[in-house]
């Protein structure tokens, strides 16, 4: 004779079945049950992989499950943002963007993406100021004055490297000629990896790079460092002056990075993510990374984060018409 199920049993029964019934059920608890892959829309070696590398590592470890850099670079970030917009809304994509995203729509006529309606925002992970450096064999000088002495007596003699047309790269370069009234023939790359590498070997004069992916190559006496674009100095570089100090007090310019998944990513996840993002970023060892990388632990979470990327996109929108920037 067969038995008929307990009422407990029944209703786990049918718990289970419900559960059956929605894909998403469970997800916040289930995720992730698989890698994860973080979409870095610029070659190893940038700004962005500098922050990306450790961070992942982090959510690794926490997590239990492995997340996986994917470097998609090209025109500037955009190419890798088009792949990251067109990935499935699973929660196992995400897109490590950076401030040259709420440039894009400036620059470009077209995008096959809309950074704020084709993502969610995530979180803010690194902000930090732009800094000028140059390579001390081909440029010998000591100072923002003395490069600024030397542009002036050989205007377009110098170069510079960038992560590529419409970066923030570029738009320093761009902003610093307009401020001082110069000129130094920008030299566009796919990325600030190889931008880098080329300023260290002496195939480019100077940067207006990032301070993430900077930072090592100046520790390391491979480049020098003449000033940082903001109003104070950045952490882990004392010795490093601010363009304010130098007697370009509207020179300030920040290169920041943040964390979207795409459009549809079911909201638990989403919110998991935030969470895991803002407890490795107040690890120790995150803490002290970034001050290596002159930057302090942000915190800026969902829609301020988003508001914070609708304001760049305004301003860099204006700084692009101001500075005459083009896609040459």
């Amino acid at each position: 004779m067969t038995q008929t199920p307990s009422i407990s049993r029944r209703r786990a029964l049918a718990a289970g079945a419900a559960a059956l019934a929605s894909p998403w059920a469970g997800a916040q608890g289930a995720w992730p049950s698989r890698p994860v892959t973080v979409v870095v829309p610029f070659p190893a070696g940038g700004g962005t992989d500098a922050f990306a590398r450790p961070l992942t590592a982090m959510l690794t470890r926490h997590l239990g499950r492995q997340f996986i850099i994917d470097n998609k670079g090209g025109a500037g970030g955009t190419v890798g943002a088009t792949v990251a917009a067109k990935a499935a809304p699973d929660g196992y994509t995400f897109f490590m963007g950076a401030v040259h995203h709420a440039i894009a729509p400036a620059m470009y006529r077209k995008l096959d993406y809309n950074l704020e309606t084709d993502f969610i925002p995530v979180g803010l992970i690194s902000s930090v100021p732009q800094v000028v450096v140059i390579n001390p064999q081909r440029v010998p000088v000591n100072d923002l004055k003395g490069l600024l002495e030397l542009v002036r007596r050989s205007p377009g003699k110098l170069n510079y490297g960038s992560a590529g047309n419409g970066t923030s790269h570029h738009l320093a370069g761009e902003l610093f000629k307009l401020q001082t009234k110069t000129f130094i023939t920008h030299i566009p790359y796919r990325g600030a990896g190889p931008a880098l590498q080329d300023l260290i070997s002496g195939q480019v004069d100077m940067m207006f790079d990032g301070l993430g992916s900077s930072a090592n190559h100046i520790k390391g006496g491979r480049i020098k460092a003449l000033a940082v674009a903001s109003d104070k100095r950045a952490p882990g570089f004392p010795d490093v002056p601010t363009a304010k100090e130098m007697g370009l007090p509207q020179y300030q310019v920040a290169t920041w990075y943040g964390l979207w998944a795409p459009k549809g990513t079911p909201k638990e996840i989403v919110e998991r993510m935030q969470a895991e993002l803002n407890k490795a970023l107040n690890t120790p060892e995150l803490k002290e990374a970034w001050t290596a990388l002159g930057t302090d632990t942000p915190n800026l979470y969902g829609d301020a984060f988003g508001k914070f990327v609708g304001s760049e996109t305004r301003r860099w929108a204006e700084v692009v018409k101001a500075s005459g920037a083009t896609l040459d």
